[in-house]
């Protein structure tokens, strides 16, 4: 049997809508809130916004402890901590929160260090997966406000910082 030459003749190039699409979709089924894409001269972020604030799930224990006796005083519940002061960089989703690429190697960033547009932050570990934190601008950063090592989730404060 005698093959045609369209059956011979590799696919045409994708459009970089079509490519876009399809990094949207993925996107989607795997609940990301941020991809990047990088191959030659082409480079595709898709970067999801939300509007909605974060709405905490009230989570019960299986046995409540007893209330104390009416007649007995009440110990003020703890303060919520107070959110940091000044502009942040967030959590663009769940995952462990990584100051370093490696437990040898030094921290991506220290407090009071200048970092450029582009420059690695951090790295968040969501399913196996090294996901690089890049820094959307020009900035300097005053604290870190995640421990390395521990989990982080979607909206979550990493680092405070103040604009060039």
């Amino acid at each position: 049997m005698k093959k045609t030459k369209s059956e011979t003749t590799p696919r045409k190039l994708e459009t970089a809508f079509e490519q876009v699409q399809k990094f949207y979709q993925f996107m989607n089924a795997n609940k990301l809130e941020v991809v990047e894409f990088s191959k030659d001269e082409t480079f595709i972020k898709l970067v999801r916004k939300h509007n909605q604030s974060v709405q905490p799930i009230p989570i019960f224990a299986a046995h409540a402890p007893a209330q104390p006796a009416s007649g007995t005083a009440k110990t003020p519940a703890p303060a919520a901590p107070q959110p940091p002061e000044g502009e942040t960089i967030k959590a663009p989703m769940s995952g462990i929160f990584y100051r370093a690429p490696s437990p040898s190697s030094p921290p991506y960033v220290r407090e009071g260090d200048s970092v450029k547009q582009g420059q690695v932050l951090c790295v968040l570990e969501a399913m196996k997966v090294f996901n690089e934190l890049k820094a959307e601008e020009d900035c300097v950063i005053e604290k870190v406000l995640s421990e390395n090592g521990k989990p982080v989730e979607p909206n979550q404060d990493l680092f405070l910082i103040k604009n060039k």
